[in-house]
């Protein structure tokens, strides 16, 4: 038990006890301060008032006990009593509760009768700093209390005050909050800070200009790279031709194709072979359908090409979506054997080949090449190749390609023909004297590099490895450059990340620029914020987060019309979020683009419009002319795509 005698004790002379008038324990006479609460006996050792010593026991009442602080805190004081008096001089206040006021610094300095302790109570504001430069927490009043050993060359002047010396520093006696509001308020508690991430204000982009590293060298000679994706309706021989394709150029060895074909065999599926060069997943070569888009590398005459090959089936689509979005050109792949190419264009309903040829339109993609797969099936026949050429490529001029910018390459992709080298079978030569597909991939033209705009590296996926650590992202550089050591804002969370290794084609390498698919690991963030649809961008020129959208889209041939409060899925490059339909403001015609009718009940099929759209969550997007790759959406519902279209503007920003 803390000794709470006082420095101001008296001898005093009289025997007998006195009764405290809280506990009633009974105390010696020569204690002044109750042993077992502390509560003092004579109040008037430290206040000037009217109760002297040598009234005593006359002017005692029941309460002449009890501290003043406590009498204070909790009994409604006399308004006909007279004010105390401060050890500084001061009186004291009341206020309309009859509660004590003044000062922390006079209230430290009167009420505390023990020697050996001190209540320290600060006053912090936000964000202010201590005279140490520390910064202090946002947590309103701080309340300590700890033990100290007093100086003795302040001892006798607190013994005249009647308590301790106060150690509350200086700076802090200026600041003067009422005891009554102050202590509802004590906590040892931080105040909770917001969830929601303070997104940076986008600087304008006219102000951004390109670093000196960014440009590209003139003296380094090196391949220019190609993204190309290859697409078709499922089983049309995307994976053989891949397979195929990358062993003529010798990336798969000998060795490991003989394992394919020996495995493949034991399966009982032994023309798989070549597709599981590609399909390397056990789920994959089971079911014989490919399920991700894989991405492999390879060097034409021309180009440094970046390989990715996209699922077929309709129900990983989503899939689809994510990968080929980062594509430059692409190859598409029709089975030209009878009853096959039908199935593709979708007899009964959207087939795989209509609607991959319709998304990789929306993609950006301009320059197609259409590999005419299986003509070995059809003993090469000139007729069947016309009549798959009629058919698709009708639809393809509909889908916005121009004649001038398809490429049509007859090929068999099993027995090798057509791929590497030119046409060699004679049923083929009779007719054909065009280019192989390796010589049409060279032939395409160069894709255009953003190097003018700010960062923009969508995430295509959150990965983790030994080389680039437990915080790493991939995906291909839209806009600007990117390097290593430097500082990024990873969005939407707003995280500020350092650079930490940038890879391609899994070799290390110090910088990346546009149209680069790169792997980046990061430091400096927590790894949970890393989310696959998120964009790393320039920490001065954030990229536009958003949950409200208006769109300009082209309905593809449904059967159902689209209503106002349709919920469908909404793909913005590599972001799947859900969304409703809120208005249709405007019908657009096709050939002129001018509006035709406003707020249209519904639309249907091949109907162009501006609609309203609201996500369940914030995704990262930019308007289609300030940077086409993060503005392009598709749209989704019961397993179908019902339409493209792009942002024309962002109406509720973050």
């Amino acid at each position: 038990m803390l000794d709470n005698r006082s420095d101001l004790e008296k001898p005093i002379t009289d025997p007998g006890v006195w009764q405290c008038s809280i506990c009633t324990h009974e105390n010696d006479t020569s204690n002044l301060s109750c042993e077992l609460c502390g509560v003092l006996r004579d109040l008037s050792l430290y206040f000037n008032n009217s109760c002297e010593a040598e009234a005593g026991a006359k002017c005692r009442s029941k309460y002449s006990g009890v501290s003043v602080l406590a009498r204070s805190l909790f009994t409604t004081s006399n308004t006909k009593s007279k004010a105390i008096i401060f050890s500084d001089g001061s009186q004291e206040n009341t206020n309309a509760t009859g509660n004590k006021q003044a000062t922390m610094y006079d209230l430290h300095k009167t009420y505390m009768p023990s020697k050996k302790r001190h209540i320290n109570i600060e006053v912090q504001i936000k964000d202010s700093v201590d005279a140490t430069g520390k910064k202090m927490m946002d947590s309103g009043i701080l309340q300590t209390e700890k033990d100290t050993s007093m100086d003795p060359s302040t001892s006798a002047e607190a013994d005249k005050l009647g308590g301790t010396s106060s150690s509350v520093p200086s700076s802090n006696q200026h600041v003067t909050p009422i005891l009554d509001s102050e202590l509802q308020h004590l906590s040892l508690e931080s105040k909770p800070k917001s969830s929601k991430p303070k997104n940076k204000k986008p600087a304008s982009i006219s102000e951004y200009k390109p670093e000196p590293w960014v440009l590209p060298s003139e003296d380094k000679e090196m391949h220019r790279q190609i993204n190309l994706a290859v697409v078709g309706h499922v089983d049309s021989g995307k994976s053989t031709l891949c397979g195929r394709l990358l062993h003529a150029l010798g990336l798969i060895s000998k060795k490991q194709m003989h394992k394919y074909e020996k495995e493949a065999k034991e399966k009982g599926k032994g023309s798989f072979a070549y597709a599981w060069a590609m399909d390397d997943s056990t789920d994959e070569r089971e079911r014989g359908i490919t399920m991700t888009v894989a991405v492999k590398y390879f060097d034409t005459e021309k180009y440094h090409v970046v390989l990715l090959y996209s699922p077929g089936h309709k129900d990983f689509v989503p899939n689809m979506i994510s990968g080929a979005t980062q594509a430059d050109a692409a190859v598409l792949v029709v089975d030209a054997s009878i009853g096959s190419f039908e199935a593709g264009m979708g007899v009964n309903g959207i087939g795989q080949t209509k609607e991959h040829s319709q998304l990789i339109r929306s993609f950006g993609v301009e320059n197609l090449i259409v590999a005419v797969n299986k003509m070995d099936m059809v003993e090469y026949s000139k007729d069947r190749f016309n009549f798959v050429k009629s058919q698709l490529g009708i639809f393809l001029r509909s889908c916005g390609f121009k004649d001038s910018s398809i490429t049509w390459v007859p090929l068999s992709a099993m027995a090798n023909e057509n791929l590497m080298t030119a046409a060699s079978d004679s049923r083929l030569l009779s007719w054909y004297n065009g280019n192989c597909l390796l010589k049409s991939i060279d032939l395409l033209p160069p894709p255009h590099r953003d190097i003018s705009r700010p960062l923009r590296l969508p995430i295509c996926d959150v990965i983790a490895s030994i080389t680039l650590g437990q915080v790493a992202v991939c995906g291909k550089v839209e806009a600007g450059g990117i390097r290593t050591g430097s500082k990024v804002l990873v969005m939407p969370s707003g995280d500020l990340a350092t650079v930490k290794t940038i890879e391609r084609d899994s070799s290390s390498c110090n910088l990346a620029r546009a149209g680069d698919n790169i792997a980046v690991g990061l430091q400096g963030m927590d790894p949970s914020h890393l989310v696959s649809g998120g964009v790393i961008c320039h920490p001065d020129f954030p990229v536009h987060v958003a949950s409200r959208l208006e769109l300009k889209i082209l309905v593809l041939e449904i059967t159902t019309p689209i209503l106002v409060g349709l919920q469908f899925e909404l793909h913005i490059h590599h972001a799947k979020v859900s969304a409703s339909l809120v208005k249709i403001l405007l019908l657009l015609d096709q050939k002129t683009g001018k509006a035709s009718k406003k707020m249209p009940r519904l639309l249907t099929a091949r109907q162009a419009a501006i609609v309203e759209v609201k996500l369940d969550k914030e995704v990262c997007v930019e308007e289609f002319r300030a940077l086409k790759a993060l503005g392009r959406v598709f749209l989704r519902s019961r397993g179908n795509t019902v339409a493209v279209g792009i942002v024309t503007r962002i109406l509720d920003e973050a």
